[in-house]
């Protein structure tokens, strides 16, 4: 027999977890009946709620998910044991040692003092240069606050605080460089944005970041846009390249669809490069696009350069 949540509980819909998680409505209606977790109560209309403490185990187990564990293996693990195997295994698949002050960043998070952190993030900025900036410290970074996230230890707020903090200091600093021009034939034309499905922007400003820095010639959508307008602006724009970003909470086979969607759309003339956390894109990497770190992106440039016979824009 359903339970029915008290009115003063705090519990999100089935949408609300799928956005937040990145777990699909259909897989997560299989787990609750394959797994018995999650376990929702129904709302006075009979619709599917979940507390609070489920939709952040949820968030523990779609991170495990994303690291290569199968569900039937932590599903029914207390988070607890969930969050120190993600910590294990996020320490383990980390490359490299991580940047001195991140912990300080990551507490300036958690003790909401953003003006020092967004001052800290800019004096780095000035020392290592945009290119380092955001390979060495934000991209890490980033996936060290969705870490802390997933695991409890920050609230979305302040997870929110955090992106915006960052997005500021990286917009300023992405306006700082030099545009290239239009008409430069050395300056691929490069179209960023998202798939409707996806509404975060972090990593394509990083992407964005990466490719002015290499004198592309950026034109950026935001987040969220449509198929057709994604097809219209690459056309009106006569973009070489178009560049979508993906979130670890990206539903994988929205991905793949609206990827394959999309590339059928675009015109042959026209490249597609993917990147971002989404577990799908290193699974299965279709043939007709190109899936990419942030670190890769200045060979990919280089590469366009050599493959159009275009010379690298002066420094």
């Amino acid at each position: 027999m359903k339970t029915t949540v008290p009115s003063l509980t705090i519990t999100s819909t089935i949408s609300d977890v799928e956005r937040d998680t990145g777990v699909a409505k259909e897989t997560l209606r299989v787990w609750e009946r394959r797994y018995d977790f999650p376990q929702p109560a129904r709302d006075p209309n009979g619709e599917r709620v979940y507390p609070v403490e489920q939709v952040q185990k949820l968030r523990l187990v779609k991170r495990l998910i994303d690291l290569g564990f199968r569900p039937g293996k932590v599903i029914q693990l207390p988070a607890t044991d969930l969050q120190a195997l993600a910590e294990k295994s996020s320490g383990t698949k980390s490359a490299g040692a991580p940047h001195p002050d991140m912990q300080m960043y990551l507490d300036l998070c958690r003790t909401h003092e953003m003006e020092v952190l967004r001052r800290r993030l800019s004096q780095a900025l000035l020392v290592m240069g945009l290119k380092s900036f955001v390979i060495d410290l934000v991209a890490p970074l980033t996936n060290l606050v969705g870490e802390a996230w997933a695991c409890g230890q920050l609230a979305v707020f302040e997870e929110h605080l955090y992106t915006e903090s960052v997005n500021m200091v990286m917009r300023s600093a992405i306006f700082s460089v030099p545009q290239a021009n239009a008409s430069n034939i050395g300056a691929p034309r490069i179209l960023l944005t998202t798939l409707p499905q996806e509404r975060h922007g972090l990593g394509l400003l990083m992407a964005e970041a990466m490719c002015v820095v290499e004198g592309a010639h950026c034109i950026s959508l935001g987040v969220q846009t449509p198929l057709a307008d994604i097809e219209e602006a690459a056309r009106v724009q006569h973009v070489d390249i178009v560049a979508l970003s993906f979130s670890a909470s990206t539903n994988p086979r929205q991905a793949m669809d609206g990827l394959t969607e999309l590339n059928a759309r675009l015109p042959d003339s026209c490249e597609l490069w993917a990147g971002g956390n989404c577990a799908a894109l290193k699974r299965r990497n279709p043939k007709f696009m190109r899936v990419l770190e942030l670190a890769e992106i200045s060979r990919a440039i280089g590469e366009w350069r050599q493959r159009h016979g275009a010379l690298r824009r002066p420094a």
